[in-house]
């Protein structure tokens, strides 16, 4: 019997060192196949394209040969062209082939999807994993494309230049029903030469969020009850994904850290980092209210060394853009405690903004950024996407909303609205530029608060000094920062190239240093002049160890060479006999704890590690996975590392 052939299509938005883990895709296949019926009939096969895959590329990969009978395509804003082409193609190829669109940003948007591209024929509109199954089953049975009514939670095409949408599909209660994609085999792991495949390990802990935020339309699933996987099938994956030796594992959560059940994953995940060594760190959309539960997980986590950027995700302190959000009563808001807190007991934080917001002015967004900045140096700021299925999608003229659509995307860009002008957005995305590469990603980690605290000067004004300074000047050096600067919108393809240059490179960290002794230095204070230098001279000599193409690793210095060396199981470059004016890492704890510095002030010599592998995310700007590859002083590492060290020299 010739099989049926079914292809799964996702594609990441950046292009990557290594694959991003197609779980979304895992889960269909995976389900699937744990039909008997459907495991018999069925060839089901993922093709998982990196960001910068061409659509010519793909189609050329896709359908050089023969083409299956049924192709889905995982569709988000930033494929959503793309796909819709492919399935274009694959129509000429096989007329009688079904296309099947599922995602958030199809999701109950049948009429226009239909509209603009009449070669899908089925969007699924909700969890896939069920609709998905029935989906193949009516295949199997014989069914027509558009005889497809007794399937819930999706929308087809009737035939007569209309469409049905049928009932809604509840959401999965028992979310163990679906196939675990990991423990199945269903996603390969390694690669040909068995190391891990993937940038990081995606997991999900559980579905839903109980908040209803204007911008956002996490899985379908907003104003919801959140629903867990069970704990013995989370830890087993975790064990599984320690075996292959991950460093980091992502949650596609929404609020994590908000349920006990929380608590047990992460002690579940230390005992395995005990017994096997790895994860080294997990990384996820920390829970928006933090709770009791919230501080037992961090000082868990803490204790045991088990690493995580913990984040505030604030996305804006006014008062009157969070009432528009629909966040103004969150307890989110009350964060200035934890921030504190989190910065008192050493630990990595960072947060969230973004810009755009209606009711937001670049004076309160500016403001809100310092206040916030005082606490969390490290603040990711985003411009607004106005998205499918959100309260502002639906309230447009209410808000005087003007978007445009990308050029190579489907996401609504914001030009204007009732208090942004044209002209504000155009100079926010400038700010947004400068703030992403230098305070998110991070250039500089450790001068923002002697800065503020010792130089008077706030970390908004120092970014304001970058676009001044940028824009003036002829430099040769300074040309690849104002490809950036000059940018209508920042984004990763935008700023990735920028960080390679600064991380890469000896004449972008001179170029930076031009900007700081003759544009900033001569604003702070002389006694504390030699102390802010020794501190942004640390941040550039802690930048990853990155290798860039026909490059050694990071040459801070012409012609410099890092040696190997391997610790827990990690390989770190080192650069040795390295003399500091000051522990500038502990000059700025105390600071932040109101203590006296004058003990972190002093020469001495001590060795630096960068670990081994930051080309795999310098160029898409993964700022939570950049921030493990920053240089670290030995006493950091070996008060977490006590195995000793093995050289690769």
């Amino acid at each position: 019997m010739t099989r049926t052939r079914v292809w799964l299509i996702q594609q990441g938005i950046w292009e990557m060192a290594l694959e991003s883990m197609p779980l979304a895709a895992g889960y269909l296949k995976a389900t699937a196949l744990q039909d008997e019926r459907l495991a018999a009939a069925m060839d089901i096969r993922i093709i998982n394209f990196d960001g910068g895959k061409t659509l010519f590329g793909m189609a050329s990969e896709l359908f050089a040969e023969q083409a299956p009978d049924i192709i889905a395509f995982s569709v988000l804003g930033w494929n959503y062209r793309s796909f819709a082409a492919l399935a274009e193609t694959f129509k000429q190829v096989n007329p009688d082939g079904w296309v099947v669109f599922g995602g958030n940003h199809v999701a109950n948007q049948a009429k226009r999807v239909f509209g603009m591209f009449p070669d899908v024929d089925i969007v699924v509109n909700g969890e896939g994993e069920l609709t998905f199954r029935d989906i193949l089953h009516a295949h199997l049975d014989g069914k027509a494309r558009n005889e497809l009514g007794g399937i819930l939670g999706i929308s087809f095409q009737s035939g007569y230049g209309g469409f049905v949408t049928t009932e809604e599909r509840p959401r999965i209660d028992d979310l163990d029903i679906i196939a675990s994609p990991v423990l199945t085999g269903t996603l390969e792991l390694t690669d040909d030469d068995g190391n891990f495949r993937y940038d990081v390990a995606l997991m999900e802990t559980n579905r839903g969020c109980p908040y209803r935020c204007s911008f956002c339309y996490w899985g379908g699933a907003v104003g919801q009850r959140v629903r867990a996987f069970s704990r013995e099938r989370l830890r087993q994956e975790v064990e599984l994904f320690a075996k292959h030796k991950v460093h980091t594992i992502v949650m596609c959560d929404a609020n994590f850290g908000m349920l006990p059940i929380d608590l047990e994953f992460v002690e579940d995940v230390i005992e395995i980092r005990q017994r096997l060594g790895f994860p080294k760190s997990i990384e996820t959309s920390w829970a928006k209210n933090k709770s009791k539960l919230f501080y037992q997980i961090v000082s868990a986590m803490k204790e045991a060394g088990l690493h995580s950027s913990f984040t505030l995700a604030l996305q804006t302190l006014n008062p009157d853009a969070l009432e528009g959000m629909q966040r103004r009563n969150m307890k989110v808001n009350d964060w200035e405690s934890l921030a504190e807190w989190l910065g008192k007991e050493g630990m990595a934080c960072y947060a969230e903004l973004i810009w755009g917001a209606p009711g937001e002015t670049v004076q309160s967004f500016m403001e809100g950024y310092d206040r916030l900045a005082n606490h969390v140096s490290r603040v990711a700021v985003y411009p607004m996407l106005i998205l499918p299925n959100t309260a502002y999608a639906e309230d447009r003229a209410k808000h005087g909303l003007i978007t445009v659509r990308g050029n190579n995307d489907d996401f609504m860009y914001l030009i204007a609205h009732n208090t942004m002008t044209p002209q504000d957005n155009r100079y926010m995305h400038r700010f947004i530029f400068f703030s992403r590469l230098v305070a998110e990603n991070p250039v500089f980690r450790f001068l923002w608060g002697p800065l503020r605290e010792l130089g008077g000067i706030t970390q908004s004004q120092a970014i304001r000094s970058l676009i001044d300074w940028f824009e003036r000047s002829t430099a040769p050096a300074a040309e690849p920062f104002q490809h950036g600067l000059n940018s209508s919108f920042t984004d990763s393809d935008v700023l990735g190239p920028v960080v390679e240059y600064v991380y890469g490179t000896v004449e972008a960290k001179d170029e930076l240093r031009r900007w700081w002794r003759e544009s900033l230095l001569p604003q702070v204070p002389s006694e504390h002049a030699s102390l802010l230098d020794t501190a942004f001279e640390y941040d550039l000599l802690t930048l990853p160890a990155y290798s860039s193409p026909g490059r050694e690793p990071s040459p801070l210095y012409a012609n410099e060479t890092l040696p190997l060396v391997e610790v827990e199981g990690d390989l770190f470059h080192v650069r040795h006999h390295i003399t500091l004016a000051c522990d500038v890492p502990a000059m700025c704890l105390a600071l932040r704890r109101g203590e006296s510095y004058a003990h972190t002030v002093g020469e001495q010599e001590t060795s630096l590690y960068y670990k081994a592998g930051a080309r795999n995310f310098v160029t898409s700007t993964n700022h939570e996975e950049i921030v493990y590859y920053m240089g670290r002083l030995a006493r950091e590492m070996f008060s977490d590392n006590r195995r000793g060290v093995v050289s690769h020299d």
